[in-house]
């Protein structure tokens, strides 16, 4: 089987590391959001539902699936979806102060703001309720709908957390409650290579967002893939910088 690994020209050159990865381990091909041509599978790595809409309709299969894409990179419809199926959300559309203003689109927390005064609503943009525990919050990662690892990550001088902007990473074990609640989460979508992003408030996780195209770059060098996990979505695994035992 041959396939297609697509990136955007900026974000390849940001991922040469995975890139080669893949071509050391598969049958396949870089190119970018333009290509329209024949491929056994497609491997997703922008942001872009459409694209893998248009190879899903071939018949094509696409790592993530367009549903995933979509949800994951419309943050308002997926806190819409997460909240009509039970999994509780900060409420949005939310018009006190203080209140978070994120880009509805946006990704590793660029252009989020704290807001300390009122504003009128800005088109493209989601309004929520800040949490009670500002600077710490706990990414998981999933393949093929099963937990791999969860790591935390906690800031000292800024209210976003993301590893990116400086934020600490820590490996963090999941507590059953916790556990239960990511399960959910998973059971609602197809998904095969996630990160899941949640934040605490009061001691308990509320979901904040998906990550489709999610690296891996804060994990421990250590960290060994469970068995159960390495047959399932292969062509995703080398995105990994883990270590894979057998």
């Amino acid at each position: 089987m041959s396939g297609i690994l697509i990136y955007s020209e900026k974000e390849a050159k940001r991922n040469i590391f995975a890139i080669n990865k893949f071509k050391e381990n598969l049958d396949i091909k870089l190119t970018d959001e333009n290509y329209d041509g024949k491929a056994d599978f497609v491997i997703n790595r922008t942001n872009n539902y459409i694209i893998a809409q248009k190879f899903e309709q071939k018949g094509i299969r696409v790592f993530n699936p367009s549903s995933l894409s979509m949800l994951a990179n419309n943050k308002q419809l997926c806190y819409e979806f997460m909240y009509k199926n039970g999994i509780e959300i900060l409420p949005i559309n939310y018009s006190e102060i203080p209140a978070v203003k994120k880009p509805i689109d946006g990704h590793g927390g660029q252009n989020v703001t704290m807001i300390n005064k009122k504003e009128k609503f800005e088109p493209g943009f989601v309004y929520q309720k800040p949490c009670a525990t500002l600077g710490k919050d706990l990414r998981v990662w999933a393949i093929g709908g099963k937990i791999i690892t969860a790591i935390l990550r906690e800031s000292d001088t800024d209210f976003r957390s993301n590893f990116c902007l400086g934020g600490k990473a820590t490996p963090y074990e999941l507590n059953h409650d916790e556990t239960a609640l990511v399960k959910k989460v998973l059971s609602l979508i197809k998904s095969d290579y996630i990160g899941i992003d949640f934040l605490f408030d009061n001691g308990h996780l509320i979901f904040n967002e998906i990550e489709d195209t999610v690296g891996a770059r804060m994990l421990p060098s250590f960290l060994i893939l469970p068995q159960h996990i390495i047959p399932t979505c292969a062509e995703i695994l080398i995105l990994l910088n883990f270590t894979v035992t057998t």
